[in-house]
């Protein structure tokens, strides 16, 4: 059978099948069961829309039949781009990355990208490595989080000239593509909350001391420096790794070493689901005695005894629009606002 379809005009006999190695279906074996030439095969594959519908169903059906899935690798040699976007976070035992990650996963999934994902576990080594490798691959896209890295990923990221787009905080450069929200200004509403309520003696609580958590920090300093209630002996910042533990034992020292303390700024749930816990062992009553904050607002906030006040920040919304702002990119049309501002919201509850 000849194929003639317009989009081709060569009229050539199709190719006959070979099967890798792997016996894996190759493009040549479909176009030879569909009956069309290998480019006509390609284009009906690539979604091209030139083919004829009768020939288009054709190489459809050979698809099914034989399995065929394209080679990535291959694919990528042809168009100096892979068919995948990588996105590196700095945990998955953290449901705010993990939201994150689903809501790009959800976009790219239905746009036809798969995604890779990198752990960096904070640690900057580990991020520099973890581009190396993935940029060699030369991915279709990139979504990191934040901005704390060397000048010498920074040129590796542009001289790769792959499309990013960076999540969980802004930048007023307009050449950088960002998705999040201010960390300083959403640390400042909830000491402003505390200040509100009529607290003076306020903690801060922060660990894992990234470049967020600093922010943060600064932001409530900020504040309480202007109310002239800051005390930098009720600031705890800990390098070690956020979790209940560490806020439980957070709390105990500041009760413990400052006992007129009436209110907790923890900088993640974690830390703050630690306290409570811990102020529920002393029998400190939270909040008559010390108003308790954190920062993420996750899921069993609201269960928590007394339920958690917490910022909440819009990591799934955050995911989204870094995937769609992305695939914009990708595509080459134009992001009218390259700095994306989704905000946040102070939950106020029980604790405070």
């Amino acid at each position: 059978m000849h194929d003639a379809s317009s989009d081709d005009g060569t009229g050539s006999r199709p190719a006959r099948g070979r099967r890798r190695a792997t016996g894996r279906a190759t493009l040549a074996d479909v176009a030879a069961l569909a009956g069309v030439s290998p480019i006509t095969a390609s284009r009906v594959v690539a979604g091209k829309t030139t083919v004829r519908p009768e020939l288009a169903e054709r190489v459809r059906a050979a698809v099914d039949r034989l399995g065929y899935r394209p080679d990535p690798s291959a694919r990528a040699l042809a168009s100096a781009k892979s068919s995948h976007v990588v996105v590196l976070i700095p945990l998955l035992s953290n449901t705010l990355f993990t939201e994150l990650l689903e809501a790009v996963q959800d976009v790219m999934w239905d746009a036809g990208y798969p995604i890779f994902v990198g752990i960096t576990q904070y640690r900057p080594e580990r991020e520099a490595a973890l581009l190396d490798s993935y940029l060699s691959h030369r991915p279709a896209g990139l979504i990191l989080t934040g901005f704390d890295r060397s000048e010498a990923q920074r040129r590796l990221i542009e001289a790769s000239r792959t499309p990013c787009v960076h999540v969980m905080e802004l930048s007023d450069d307009p050449a950088v593509h960002c998705v999040g929200f201010s960390q300083t200004e959403a640390a400042r509403a909830v000491a402003r909350h505390l200040l509100d309520r009529g607290r003076r003696r306020i903690a801060f609580v922060g660990a894992q001391l990234d470049p967020r958590t600093l922010e943060r920090a600064e932001g409530f300093r900020g504040v309480l420096r202007a109310a002239g209630c800051h005390d930098p002996r009720l600031e705890i910042l800990d390098p070690r790794p956020s979790s209940a533990a560490l806020g439980a034992e957070a709390f105990r020292r500041l009760v413990a070493e400052h006992p007129d303390l009436d209110a907790v700024f923890f900088c993640n749930d974690d830390l703050a689901h630690g306290g409570l816990l811990e102020a529920l062992r002393l029998g400190v009553s939270v909040p008559d005695r010390v108003s308790v904050v954190g920062f993420n607002d996750l899921p069993g906030n609201a269960q928590m005894l007394p339920a958690l006040s917490s910022l909440r920040t819009p990591r799934r919304e955050v995911g989204d629009a870094a995937a769609r702002m992305l695939l914009r990119l990708m595509r080459g049309e134009p992001v009218d606002v390259p700095a994306v501002d989704l905000g946040f919201e102070l939950k106020v509850r029980a604790s405070s």
